[in-house]
């Protein structure tokens, strides 16, 4: 008997695997490897965190921002539904933020040092 439940488990796990490769969002599509490079973005945001905040761009931190936002809308409105891209973009619009409010208190420290000196 446990042997049939063994088999009957791998069976659903089997099917459950491929259904996953041919859905419309599995690992043969672009609404798959998308997402996942978009994990690169996250990743290296979170790596700059690190750095001291004279070497973020707040152009590129705020350009970063709005396209995550619009991706994230792209992600919820497209059919089928792309949870992977709306994660990935929710990720980074979070690391991006962080990064922007860095970049604008260093430089209002930097404007209010500039004044003392004055």
């Amino acid at each position: 008997m446990h042997l049939t439940y063994q088999r009957q488990l791998n069976y659903k796990i089997m099917n459950s695997f491929r259904a996953f490769l041919n859905s419309p969002i599995g690992p043969k599509t672009t609404h798959f490897w998308g997402p996942m490079a978009n994990w690169g973005f996250v990743i290296s945001g979170v790596l700059d965190s690190k750095k001291p905040p004279d070497a973020i761009s707040g152009n590129m931190t705020a350009v970063l921002c709005v396209y995550s936002i619009l991706c994230m809308r792209f992600a919820w409105m497209v059919r089928p539904r792309n949870h992977l891209l709306l994660a990935s973009h929710a990720s980074n619009e979070s690391v991006q933020l962080y990064q922007l409010s860095r970049w604008l208190k260093h430089k209002r420290y930097l404007s209010q040092k500039e004044d003392n000196l004055a």
